[in-house]
């Protein structure tokens, strides 16, 4: 897999979680947990693209 394929699939992800966080943030009674988990893979997600960048510029 290429850096910008990979690149382009974490941006996916990201995106996804961020869809999710929204409605969980959203519920009557959001889990925190669950969204703290949430968060803290999505800001992994944001310094492994970060890593990525790097190496592609």
């Amino acid at each position: 897999m290429s850096l910008n394929t990979r690149l382009d699939a974490l941006k996916e992800r990201h995106a996804s979680l961020e869809s999710r966080i929204f409605d969980e943030d959203q519920r009557p009674r959001p889990d925190t947990e669950a969204l703290m988990r949430l968060k803290l893979e999505k800001l992994r997600l944001k310094e492994e693209m970060e890593r990525l960048r790097t190496r592609v510029n």
